[in-house]
């Protein structure tokens, strides 16, 4: 008979005894750097009496239990502690993922999904491999929470009994069973992928021999020619999009496809200088084309609607690289669809005779109710130069618009947050309506409009122009000099840089308030202070009024204003 998975084994362990076992996780999880030294003084000794065979899970706790220790000792500098941090935060993912690995490699994020660790904190692995080093703050917080699935998922199961490590290792039966489930479905997602891919290459192939057939006199605008034999190729492609669209559409963003390469583009008799980065990116007429016939077999909402999300997705992650040729594509599809989709559709590079022939093109027969609200947050989740453009499609084309005010303050918000990025060419033709947000741009107006108004001036009638203004201002100069003769204020020729200073503050000022006091001062009672006479309306009242209840309360007498100014002293 089998034995039941849930029979214990026996284990041979590095602790004396489950009280010292209990001391550790005590101290370790202490806030008192002193017992944390004694507890990695423990495990530093069981790891010399398990050789090889440590737990990795008390090997990973005493990684980043230690990197706590230094961390609070002050020692070390920033850069030093995201190094440090950073190495225990890799280890712990590497070493708890490890086992879930077969033969074919899988992505760690799914893997780390499966035993409930936070995305973020494999992201953060990614960065320090990868990318560029996360804030110390960042590293802090993953150390934290890492240590807190530790003590959840290791360390507090084996308070019941020997350290079973069931998280990580299963009964021989139980991983023997589950390795090959999950070899299994690896193998069925691998084979998918490559159908995919075998499908997609062979709709291009089909499409590049109908391009090369086309005669060299005639206009390729009428390409591609009727695709009766291409028939089959796309009822393959089509039943595969209604089994694994997902996997589908993430072939598609791959290089070579959706995104062409210098050479598909060179082909296809395209600019490659169309991915330039330009605001409002658009496809050219021979790649839209390209790829028509296989859009307007898979134009059914639910692939349309996974499409928008895995493209958006794509940009997100591009906004953090400096891959413009990809983020020009990606941007460049979402206009499209969103375009196709549209009451007010029309092609970009349609002309009038074209535009009967436009509507045997549209990707979209029907118009799809698109996920707006979706669109939307994901649009301004995913900022780059073209979100402008892409949030002005969604704005314009939703089937509940916004608020007038609500879009354009959402068109203002991302404009802000964009506007570093935009080019000298896309900036200039709208340089007069952009809003003014910061000094440099009133600046640049101020000029364009100059600019503007006498177009007809040369550079030295400028300059002389220039010159003239500056004598001017020296004239406003002594002026302002002039009328402040005799007085304790005067003018500050000094070329000081005023915005550091703040205001009431002048340069050379002490900050120790003290400086502010005179040396010698008198008192003076209020009645002894010179005043003005009062006006004759103010005399009028005989006598000694008595109080008056009122609405708003009691109003003061003469003698009782008298009596409270006379207790009054000012300096």
């Amino acid at each position: 008979m089998k034995k039941k998975s849930s029979e214990k084994r026996r284990h041979v362990v590095a602790w004396a005894n489950k009280a010292e076992w209990d001391q550790v996780l005590e101290y370790l999880y202490s806030k008192d750097s002193a017992l944390q030294r004694f507890a990695l003084q423990r495990i530093s000794a069981w790891r010399g009496r398990y050789a090889n065979s440590t737990p990795v899970a008390v090997d990973c706790t005493a990684d980043l239990v230690r990197c706590q220790v230094l961390d609070r000792s002050g020692q070390l500098d920033g850069e030093d502690l995201v190094l440090l941090y950073g190495a225990g935060l890799v280890r712990f993912v590497n070493l708890i993922t490890e086992r879930q690995q077969g033969k074919i490699a899988r992505p760690l994020r799914r893997l780390a999904g499966n035993l409930n660790i936070p995305e973020w904190v494999v992201n953060l692995r990614h960065d320090m491999t990868h990318r560029k080093l996360p804030t110390l703050k960042w590293c802090r917080k993953g150390c934290k929470v890492v240590l807190e699935w530790l003590q959840q998922e290791y360390w507090s199961r084996q308070l019941g009994g020997g350290p079973n490590e069931d998280w990580e290792s299963e009964s021989d039966a139980e991983d023997e069973e589950v390795d090959l489930k999950r070899q299994g479905e690896e193998l069925k997602e691998m084979e998918a992928y490559k159908n995919a891919r075998e499908l997609l290459i062979s709709f291009e192939k089909e499409q590049y021999q109908a391009f090369d057939r086309l005669p060299e006199d005639k206009e390729k605008d009428l390409w591609p020619a009727p695709f009766a034999d291409m028939s089959w190729l796309l009822g393959e492609i089509k039943q595969f999009a209604l089994q694994s669209g997902h996997l589908l559409i993430d072939v598609l963003l791959e290089d070579g496809f959706l995104v062409p390469t210098a050479e598909q583009l060179e082909t296809l008799g395209c600019d490659a200088s169309d991915s330039s980065g330009a605001p409002e990116p658009r496809l050219t007429q021979a790649f839209l084309r390209f790829w028509l016939p296989l859009l307007k077999m898979l134009n059914s909402p639910p692939f349309i609607h996974l499409l928008l999300e895995k493209l958006f997705v794509e940009l997100k992650q591009l906004a953090k690289e400096q891959n413009t040729h990809r983020a020009f594509y990606v941007s460049a599809w979402i206009s499209e669809i969103i375009v196709c989709n549209s009451n007010k559709f029309e092609y970009h590079f349609e002309t009038k005779g074209q535009k009967k022939a436009r509507m045997k093109d549209r990707v979209f027969v029907n118009r799809i109710q698109l996920r707006w609200q979706q669109l939307l947050s994901a649009c301004l989740d995913a900022p780059c130069v073209s979100t402008p453009h892409l949030l002005q499609l969604i704005l314009d084309d939703m089937e509940h618009p916004l608020p007038l005010e609500t879009r354009q303050r959402l068109l203002q918000l991302c404009s802000i947050y964009t506007q570093g990025v935009h080019s000298e060419s896309d900036t200039a033709p709208r340089r007069k309506q952009q809003p003014i947000y910061t000094l440099e741009s009133l600046h640049e107006k101020l000029q364009h409009s100059r600019r503007l108004s006498h177009p007809w001036r040369s550079v030295a009638e400028a300059e002389r122009s220039e010159s003239s203004q500056e004598y001017k201002w020296a004239d406003v100069q002594v002026e302002k000099a002039r009328l402040l003769r005799g007085s304790p204020w005067q003018l500050c020729h000094d070329k000081v840089l005023w915005k550091n200073y703040p205001l009431g503050k002048v340069p050379g000022q002490s900050d120790d308030p003290s400086r502010l006091m005179v040396e010698n001062y008198s008192t003076m009672t209020v009645f002894d202070q010179p005043v003005e006479l009062e006006s004759n309306t103010a005399h009028n009242v005989p006598g000694v009024l008595a109080p008056v209840r009122t609405a708003d309360g009691l109003l003061w007498n003469h003698s009782d204003v008298n009596m409270l100014k006379s207790g009054l002293q000012l300096f």
